[in-house]
């Protein structure tokens, strides 16, 4: 007998990312998060794969702690990988109490043997690219110098104190913002810089040096030079400037390749030839509600002039890089592949919600869709195989179906040949026994217009709604506000459903993947346009007799959780609502956290807080939170640094000063990412807590309150 999909479920789940394919084709490297023993938070270990199925995956880490980004060598002998196993596996009593160096790349023979550290940089590594030969790595590294000593002199840090004089200062002097990062903390104090690491010695020398961190770097094909992507401008933290960079490894020659100001490029990734580098990005043409589009630029930096580059996939309006919703299969980097044939360059892009696999021509910039399906096609990785044909691996997850690694097979120019679409081959069973008990129910697509606009939704029906009679329903809106929701699964969604409420997601204006018009019809406007838009699709789903009238919740979460904030001051036609990790006041949302001052309040409104106040004001949830009278829960992790707890707190204080019905549900040691990567023990009770929340007003129609959990902090 199936049952429903529970909270607790969370806790078995194996869910595979960043999978990678060796030289040769054969194999497939992939990490597998699982909840660790106390429920409390996650190990990750890698995994092998035959990439033809032919044999069950098997785990060749150790996975202590966090076994991660597997990367073979270019020869296949050697599996490199990052791993924080350091202070559990070797000993060093000389060790300082506050390390930081406990993330080392270790390799490991594929050929037989234990893994090995490689690296020892005294702050760690935080990412990893192999040479074109083998023989070096490029490391991102906050290190200051090879040594720990070194680096201590270099950062000037102070000895500690000696017994009976005063701690040493802990107070922070900011000079700069952008000095902290949701998750993270502050980060102003974490640069990472690339160094170059001989991978017969571990010897390590720094490669680059700059105030802001250097990420995604890339070998040339010749292994002589290095791209990758820095914040750039005079100030860099009043800007949202990304430039790509290419130093040469030897001379450390560092220039610039893009255009600086007003420009946002990424993901480098070259091309065969050696002189030309294939990128992600954008120069800010629509503000907020910019399009990346993928472009070439010259290696030599002979286009870094204004308008240098050129742009291949505008005219498509399609929207690599964009963000999709999911709160089981995690969203991983964008990137760009060439194929063996030099000619062409394969991407994801979504498209009516699904993510897929396309490639584009270099000399014209048609496009073509690779794959056809309901999906979402997460982390992806492709090779040139011996026979001169591309292989593919990609992580497939839908609205029923947790993700697995799939592998499909292209010519070498990336086409799958005389079939419509390239087939995608399931190599993977990581969650089979865990669902074989789990009814999990599908999603249906749904359009309406508005102002002429069409709006994207899913719909997944309760047993009631399924057996054709109207039902609670509950209106999901998802964050960004510029990500989407799409053919990809979400836990909550399929708790509710199978606990009586219907869940219905909408891509209102201001979504990615509808192109750049699309996108950006949110700018200025984060409130009425998209408040008509998610509203049609609750009309339509009443008038369909699937959705009781007298049974609708809304519930979302970060800009989602603005415009559930917004749409119950403004309508009173929900019975529920829960509103997560929101935004009340717009003014302090730029103002404070990892998005304040700088740009961003421009980017979507034209405007700072103090430039145009009245605007704040206007478009701010909590300008009209006296009429809000839904019962609402409030949820809202104390650590989150993109939309502070403070934006709870003062709606919390209104509703409640006014008795209406409101609970405010804090978590404590979490970041804006509580639903997504939060310990499992708390993602799985607030999903308790939803489904008690809309299970108390909508399915048994209660009016109070209902019971505080039994099981709760502060008794």
């Amino acid at each position: 007998m199936s049952r429903p999909p529970q909270p607790e479920d969370l806790y078995r789940f194996r869910i595979p990312t960043d999978p990678h394919l060796s030289p040769d084709s054969e194999l497939v490297a992939f990490t597998i998060q699982t909840a660790a023993p106390g429920r409390d938070a996650y190990r990750h270990a890698i995994w092998l794969a035959p990439a033809d199925g032919s044999a069950p995956p098997r785990q060749v880490t150790l996975g202590v702690r966090h076994d991660t980004h597997p990367r073979f060598s270019p020869d296949g002998r050697t599996l490199a990988f990052l791993s924080d196993r350091r202070p559990v596996t070797e000993e060093e009593p000389d060790a300082p109490k506050d390390r930081e160096d406990g993330t080392q790349v270790h390799l490991l023979p594929l050929d037989g043997g234990e893994a090995c550290r490689l690296t020892d940089l005294p702050r760690g590594v935080d990412g990893f690219a192999w040479s074109p030969d083998g023989r070096s790595l490029v490391v991102r590294s906050a290190s200051r110098a090879p040594t720990r000593e070194a680096d201590t002199r270099a950062r000037g840090k102070a000895a500690p104190p000696k017994p009976g004089a005063p701690p040493t200062s802990d107070y922070r002097y900011l000079d700069r913002l952008q000095n902290m990062l949701n998750g993270p903390g502050f980060i102003y104090d974490h640069v990472s810089n690339l160094w170059i690491v001989d991978v017969a010695t571990g010897a390590a020398r720094r490669l680059t040096t700059g105030r802001t961190s250097h990420d995604d770097p890339v070998f040339s094909p010749d292994g002589m030079r290095v791209a990758y992507v820095a914040q750039g401008g005079r100030d860099p933290d009043l800007d949202w400037q990304f430039d790509v960079r290419v130093v040469d490894v030897a001379s450390g020659r560092d220039i610039r390749i893009t255009d600086g100001a007003g420009s946002a490029f990424g993901t480098p990734a070259w091309l065969a030839d050696g002189r030309t580098v294939a990128l992600l990005g954008h120069r800010y043409p629509r503000a907020g509600g910019s399009r990346n589009d993928i472009w070439l630029f010259a290696a030599d930096g002979s286009e870094a002039a204004k308008g240098g580059g050129r742009n291949l996939s505008g005219r498509h309006d399609l929207m690599p890089g964009s963000g999709m919703g999911s709160d089981i299969t995690p969203g991983e980097p964008a990137h760009l592949w060439a194929t063996p044939d030099g000619r062409h360059l394969l991407f994801t892009a979504p498209i009516r919600g699904s993510y897929e696999l396309w490639r584009i021509a270099l000399d014209d910039g048609e496009v073509e869709r690779l794959t056809d399906g309901r999906h979402y096609l997460s982390g992806w990785d492709a090779v040139r195989r011996p026979t001169g044909s591309v292989r593919v691996v990609v992580i497939k997850s839908d609205p029923a179906a947790l993700g697995d690694v799939h592998v499909v097979d292209l010519g070498a120019d990336g086409h799958p040949g005389e079939a419509d679409d390239a087939e995608l081959r399931r190599i993977t069973h990581c969650n089979d026994d865990a669902l074989e008990e789990i009814e999990l129910r599908a999603a249906t697509e749904r359009w309406v217009t508005v102002d002429g606009i069409e709006i994207q939704g899913w719909l997944i029906l309760c047993a009631v709604a399924d057996a054709g009679g109207p039902a609670p329903l509950v209106l999901q809106i998802h964050g960004g506000p510029h990500t989407l929701y799409g053919w990809a699964p979400c836990w909550e969604f399929q708790v509710l459903a199978g606990s009586g409420v219907s869940v219905l997601a909408t891509n209102p204006r201001g979504s990615e993947g509808y192109g750049q018009d699309f996108n950006a019809a949110n700018v200025p406007d984060w409130a009425v346009g998209p408040t008509r838009d998610v509203l049609a699709h609750v009309d339509a789903a009443v008038e369909a007799g699937i959705a009781d009238p007298k049974r609708l919740g809304v519930a979302g979460g970060s800009y989602g959780g603005y415009l559930t904030n917004w749409i119950v001051g403004a309508d009173q036609r929900f019975a529920a609502a829960m509103t997560c990790r929101s935004v009340t006041d717009l003014a302090t949302l730029m103002l404070t956290g990892d998005l304040a001052g700088g740009i961003f309040g421009t980017m979507e409104f034209g405007a700072q807080p103090w430039e145009d106040p009245e605007l704040y004001r206007r478009l701010s949830p909590l300008t009209y939170a006296d009429k809000i009278r839904t019962p609402l829960l409030i949820q809202h992790a104390e650590n989150d640094l993109r939309c502070p707890i403070g934006q709870a707190e003062a709606l919390f204080a209104v509703l409640r000063t006014l008795k209406r019905p409101v609970r405010f549900m804090r978590v404590p040691n979490e970041s804006h990412e509580l639903t997504r990567s939060g310990a499992p023990f708390r993602r799985a009770e607030n999903l308790v807590q939803a489904r008690a929340w809309f299970g108390h007003y909508l399915v048994a129609g209660r009016k109070g309150l209902p019971p505080l959990p039994k099981n709760r902090a502060g008794k």
